[in-house]
């Protein structure tokens, strides 16, 4: 499960487009037995909160026009990463997609199950750092209500699901070999969240990236596997039943020593409380 290439091997894990999928340059080969690289197949039912960012107008309809996936943490709201909106990644701002749409409900893409719900607005962070990756997150609107049973509870500043070794699941429909292999089906991954300075020392900055603790988390195991990786960008990462992370970018897809990266939700909390005010507040637990 992973990201487009934006820069070298460090790169978001969007889909850039259905038809020209970037190839992982130098990505070592991952078994599919520690393998969403390093994952499982799974009902949608057990993570209903897990949605499908799609457009068929631009990704074809192979895949239901999946691109990149989110995660609703309010009846009308689902979180995605920043970059999924990215002009590189859609072609086009996207308040100009007619056609961007959550999946919601649905574990095989080409299924008639749950539904394809309209997105009427969208709202990238401003505070998202293209360069580094921080602040990568983005709020879509839904042109319908979602049940209250399909959302996720954000975890806030102190939950103690951020401690390393909780073990944590990241779910999506991308890559699950790190070779283009994308699933029709929705797969988790089971990993343990890392510490800050073995996140740091993965990625001190230069060609390999620049950890940034106050507003990224990274999970994986040290000896490489299981991972997320392209057309994952965005989807949830999720420990002890709440939102911890959502899929940003990384290394390669499931090498030793290159965990995942992902925005840290507790920061997103922050942020979106920070800009809607008291009346309108999103509570993360903690």
């Amino acid at each position: 499960m992973r990201r487009s290439v934006v820069r070298a091997l460090i790169r978001p894990l969007a889909l850039v487009a259905a038809t020209t999928v970037i190839p992982l340059v130098g990505a070592a080969p991952v078994s599919a037995d520690n393998v969403v690289v390093g994952g499982f197949p799974v009902d949608v039912t057990q993570a209903p909160w897990t949605v499908a960012l799609s457009s068929r107008d631009r990704f074809g309809g192979t895949r239901a026009g999946q691109f990149c996936g989110g995660v609703a943490v309010a009846r009308t709201a689902v979180l995605t990463a920043a970059h999924c909106l990215g002009d590189d990644v859609l072609g086009a701002p996207p308040n100009r997609m007619r056609d961007l749409k959550v999946i919601a409900g649905r574990t095989d893409l080409l299924s008639g199950e749950g539904e394809e719900i309209a997105v009427s607005d969208t709202r990238v962070n401003p505070g998202y750092d293209s360069g580094t990756n921080a602040g990568d997150f983005a709020v879509l609107t839904l042109a319908k209500p979602l049940p209250q049973s399909a959302v996720v509870t954000m975890a806030g500043v102190g939950d103690p699901a951020y401690a390393p070794g909780t073990e944590a699941l990241v779910y999506g429909w991308g890559d699950t070999t790190g070779g283009g292999a994308y699933a029709r089906g929705l797969h988790a991954a089971r990993m343990r969240v890392l510490s800050d300075d073995l996140c740091a020392r993965a990625y001190p900055g230069g060609p390999q990236g620049s950890y940034l603790a106050a507003s990224m988390l990274c999970a994986g195991e040290a000896i490489g596997g299981p991972d997320a990786c392209q057309g994952d960008s965005g989807g949830p990462l999720v420990a002890a039943g709440r939102l911890i992370g959502l899929v940003s970018w990384g290394n390669g897809c499931g090498r030793p020593g290159s965990p995942g990266v992902y925005t840290r939700v507790s920061e997103v909390v922050r942020a979106l409380n920070a800009a809607a005010g008291d009346r309108t507040r999103l509570h993360g637990r903690s």
